[in-house]
């Protein structure tokens, strides 16, 4: 039972940002499972290739689309193109994003606009989209990837926050209009993860470092694949019944106050 449970064998699921860091990541754990990757990105058709190149020596069935997610006719155009060229889909990982860290006072409305924008827009635009053939057939699966800032405010990543949190309810909202037609509609929140962006403050005696190992329970930062298994078990039959949820794979920060910086 529990194989059938965890089994995405080709299912086709389109992941946004999918060219590296996190979002890889979970496009691999997916890939490797069996699923037919549909990789995303907006800087470069090479760097799409690329990606698309290392998935399939990976022995994945991967396809790359380049399109902008904030962009709703292109967004439009790249779902009605995959549906006919390798079918259906069946999960949506809803992951492409950016963070700007500036100051709330020092930040411009320009640039957090375009956090708003990518954050919180485009994963309305392109889930309002691929729901549409989910509702036809009566099932599929949305994962927006939202962050322990969808609960937590930092010093800096104010619109980044905003943006996490929004996208929490917005889940919640999606789960609420869509777990009627069979679609189960949940958030990963991610903590702190070992990748090529966080590497040089991944450092012994860095403060950042020393602050996040001390305020994991876990004692570390997360690995990349850490969260493949959370994305299969909300893309497989296992979650059929979890709607709304956000699942913190986050070694633990969210359930503890932290512990004084002296006690081991």
């Amino acid at each position: 039972m529990s194989v059938t449970l965890f089994n995405i064998e080709g299912k086709i699921a389109l992941i946004t940002g999918s060219t590296h860091g996190l979002g890889m990541a979970m496009a691999r754990g997916l890939g490797l499972a069996g699923a037919t990757i549909i990789v995303n990105g907006n800087s470069s058709q090479e760097k799409i290739d690329i990606a698309v190149s290392k998935y399939q020596k990976e022995g994945i069935d991967a396809k790359g689309y380049k399109f902008n997610v904030t962009n709703e006719q292109e967004v439009i155009t790249a779902i009605a193109k995959i549906e006919v060229e390798v079918g259906s889909i069946d999960i949506l990982i809803n992951n492409a994003g950016i963070i700007k860290r500036t100051p709330l006072m020092d930040m411009e409305v320009a640039d957090f606009k375009e956090v708003i924008d990518i954050d919180l827009v485009s994963p309305f635009i392109v889930s309002k989209h691929v729901v549409k053939g989910m509702i036809s057939r009566k099932q599929g699966k949305i994962i927006n990837i939202c962050s322990m800032m969808s609960e937590l405010g930092r010093n800096s990543v104010g619109a980044y926050a905003a943006a996490k949190g929004g996208l929490k309810m917005l889940t919640q909202n999606m789960a609420t209009e869509w777990a009627k037609y069979n679609i189960q509609i949940n958030g990963i929140g991610p903590g702190y993860f070992a990748t090529i962006q966080t590497e040089p403050i991944r450092i012994d005696g860095h403060p950042f470092n020393d602050f996040i190992i001390n305020r994991t329970p876990a004692g570390k930062w997360g690995d990349p694949n850490d969260l493949a298994g959370a994305a299969i078990f909300l893309s497989a039959k296992a979650s059929d019944f979890v709607n709304g949820h956000i699942l913190y794979v986050d070694g633990g920060i969210l359930a503890t106050i932290g512990k004084p910086s002296n006690e081991d």
